[in-house]
């Protein structure tokens, strides 16, 4: 293996973890966000306020987003092992 095969792989693995995770965080933010905008004008300082709607929303969308996440893993990890006689050599 060569170090710029390495650094592809690491590159892509890196890639696929991201653009699974990217949906799940950007609804956090932006719900968070809202939640945020909500306190500030209604001037509720309640610290705990801002974490039910987030993990209510982030369960949604895992329900949501699963079977994509799923199948985006599943692709990757089906790429890695049949690729593996040019990994180990």
């Amino acid at each position: 293996m060569t170090p710029d095969f390495v650094i592809s792989l690491a590159e892509r693995a890196v890639f696929t973890t991201l653009l699974i995770a990217a949906p799940l965080l950007l609804i956090a933010l932006a719900v968070g966000l809202l939640v945020s905008i909500f306190q500030a004008t209604t001037q509720i300082q309640e610290q705990t306020l801002a974490f039910i709607p987030k993990i209510i929303a982030v369960l949604v969308s895992l329900i949501f987003f699963g079977p994509w996440m799923l199948s985006q893993i599943l692709n990757f990890t089906y790429d890695m092992f049949t690729n593996l006689q040019r990994f180990v050599n």
